[in-house]
């Protein structure tokens, strides 16, 4: 048994406790503290561990990309990260696209110290696996076969899934052939191809009854659309990636603007502070990292993707000390919600700290200020897009199923 003592974050309330975790992994009792514990933290704050929706561990079954990830290194990345489970996206030169697949590949996450669960890829000729599983559907062009170069195409398929759970990539694929030789990436990938991608993927979801989620949404204007989807009760949620928080598109300069290339790209400062907000107010219900692991070599040739889960927890101390989110808000959009949707495919249940739940937490310190350094990343791409930026916190610890992993 492992017990912990400190100040526990959940949805509704911060409270000082003692948790204790069975030799199973599972949280077996929340109490009263008693000042003797394995470990008694003070000031730290301990969340329920933190889930990633949206992650590219790159490695498939013919292993061509291993060399910049794979699932022992995105686990060990995690760890250091805060994150206790995340989910994996299929767009690799051998995608999960039906049982076999999918099975061949999820052998390959047990090397991972965190638990994966994979998402299937949807493409043009694609079909719903037996299992109950997440699908993922990239609406312009991706690695290997899974995208898309029109709507109708891609509506004669999304049909075959009525009622399945399936996340879209919005961009649209005929607004980014139209601007394919535009100067900049920023041009050539503009707010109108997200947009327009998101009003197809709301009528998607509606028309065939589909649980849907966009994802890393960067404009005003996509979370708007969302935001009345869901005041008309369409069945929808959304991702925000830390870079569209973070970052935004004044920062690029000719020197860093292809480290700083992703999809879609960074927006502007009001697009920035709109996401920001529609975090705060539960319209953007998960951060999801989109963590997507080059080598500086394909970076500096133009590749777009940043590798984002070593800084996930660092992350949410920036939010909770610069930009006043509460500990709560904090563990609904970091824990809560994403523990609610990958329980939806886990024997475990994520998302709180309460007996039955996972023994696996996040322990954060907002008073050890960290500096991001590339000797400290785990990921095997080994840098980073925050790398010299100061967080104004740490993470101290990880718990996996009862397993500390101190830092």
């Amino acid at each position: 048994m492992l017990a912990i003592e400190g100040n526990i974050a959940n949805i509704d309330k911060v409270f000082r406790g003692r948790i204790e975790i069975d030799r199973n992994g599972t949280i077996n009792k929340i109490g009263s503290p008693t000042g003797v514990a394995d470990f008694i933290f003070r000031d730290e704050i301990i969340f329920p561990g933190f889930v990633d929706l949206h992650v590219h561990a790159r490695e498939c079954t013919d292993h061509s990309q291993d060399y910049k990830e794979d699932f022992e290194t995105a686990g060990e990345a995690a760890v250091n990260g805060g994150v206790v489970a995340f989910m994996e996206m299929p767009n690799n030169p051998v995608p999960p696209i039906d049982d076999q697949s999918y099975r061949e590949k999820k052998e390959l996450t047990k090397k991972s110290i965190v638990e994966v669960v994979l998402y299937a890829g949807l493409g043009p000729e694609t079909g719903p696996l037996s299992i109950r599983v997440p699908y993922k559907v990239y609406m312009g062009h991706s690695v290997g076969n899974l995208f898309f170069t029109n709507y109708a195409d891609l509506e004669k398929i999304i049909a075959k899934y009525q009622g399945q759970n399936v996340s879209f990539h919005c961009e649209d694929p005929k607004i980014l052939e139209e601007n394919k030789n535009e100067k900049t990436h920023n041009h050539r990938r503009p707010k109108e191809a997200e947009t327009q991608a998101i009003d197809f993927a709301l009528l998607m979801i509606e028309k065939y009854g589909l649980q849907g989620k966009i994802c890393h949404c960067s404009t005003k204007e996509g979370i708007e659309k969302i935001k009345n989807a869901k005041r008309q009760k369409v069945n929808v949620v959304a991702e925000v990636s830390p870079h569209h928080l973070y970052f935004d598109e004044e920062i690029l300069t000719e020197k860093n603007q292809n480290w700083m290339q992703m999809n879609p790209p960074l927006r502007s400062k009001d697009d920035r502070d709109y996401l920001i907000e529609a975090l705060r107010e539960g319209i953007i219900d998960f951060i999801a990292t989109d963590h997507a692991p080059h080598t500086k070599e394909e970076k500096l040739k133009g590749t777009s993707g940043t590798p984002q889960l070593d800084t996930y927890g660092l992350f949410a101390t920036w939010l909770m000390k610069e930009r006043k989110f509460t500990p709560q808000i904090v563990a609904r959009v970091c824990s809560s919600n994403p523990g609610n949707f990958i329980n939806q495919f886990s024997e475990n249940k994520y998302g709180e700290i309460k007996e039955g739940f996972v023994g696996s937490l996040t322990v954060l310190d907002l008073n050890k200020p960290t500096i991001v350094r590339r000797e400290k990343l785990k990921t095997k791409c080994g840098w980073s897009p925050f790398e010299g930026i100061t967080f104004p916190g740490s993470v101290v610890m990880t718990i996996i199923k009862g397993k500390p992993y101190a830092k």
